[in-house]
């Protein structure tokens, strides 16, 4: 599954230098999750609240190749490359015009709330097909 999130930098995305601040682009990679699995199977807000299931972040990366600026448009390219049983892996490309300026990715746990404290759970075979991956 793979999907396009367009962001137009905004000021207070910035540092006093003027380039954008490094843990905007990990914010990003969470909208841009966000939207992918919205796009795909269902918002975060409706699987929390219908299915009591949260995608908490278990591991994360980002690597910076040059530098972003206001009112830079840029498009996160993000896509689901490994489905486990209880984890998903997905992969971000930040992009201005044809120049790739970032990538990274983000390891979620599929964690269920039903007992109160999370705790990651098999990814029913629904959610599975829905994003991409059918077993």
């Amino acid at each position: 599954m793979k999907n396009v999130y367009s962001i137009k930098v905004v000021f207070g995305d910035t540092d006093a230098a003027g380039i954008v601040f490094y843990p905007n682009y990990y914010r990003w990679m969470d909208q841009a999750t966000h939207e992918l699995v919205n796009k795909a199977y269902m918002s975060v807000s409706q699987l929390q609240k219908e299915k009591d299931i949260i995608l908490p972040l278990v591991e994360t990366f980002c690597q910076f190749k040059s530098p972003l600026f206001f009112e830079d448009q840029v498009e996160v390219h993000s896509q689901i490359v490994e489905l486990k049983n209880k984890v998903i892996k997905v992969e971000h490309v930040f992009k201005k015009g044809d120049n790739i300026v970032a990538s990274g990715y983000e390891i979620r746990a599929w964690a269920s709330q039903a007992e109160g404290a999370p705790k990651a759970v098999s990814i029913p075979q629904d959610a599975r097909a829905a994003l991409g991956f059918n077993e």
